[in-house]
């Protein structure tokens, strides 16, 4: 029986890195995680969906639909939110080779 290691499953099932539909997966996969990392803090604070919803200036909806699905909503919400959970965000934009640019 062969075994295969993830990255060859991922490469064949979800295509190699560099494709289009590698980077689709991986950049989902990214906002998952952020959507449970939010959800998981949320509630090591004792915080409920309403409550930090009063904090960030939302809706309790809003809040469920960035732990679960952080795909459709502002930029500018999800970073209130890790102000309201006193998150520290370290962020590195690559624009091209020559031009980055580093938030934290």
């Amino acid at each position: 029986m062969k075994k295969y290691t993830l990255e060859e499953l991922t490469d064949q099932y979800i295509g190699e890195k560099g494709s289009k539909k590698r980077e689709q997966f991986e950049f989902e996969l990214k906002l998952d995680i952020m959507g449970e990392m939010i959800k998981k803090t949320r509630k090591e604070q004792h915080l409920t969906q309403e409550q930090l919803g009063e904090l960030v200036g939302v809706q309790k909806a809003q809040i469920s639909k960035i732990e679960t699905n952080a795909k459709d909503v502002r930029f500018s919400t999800i970073l209130k939110v890790f102000d309201a959970l006193k998150a520290k965000v370290k962020m590195t934009i690559e624009f091209n080779q020559d031009t980055n640019l580093e938030i934290a």
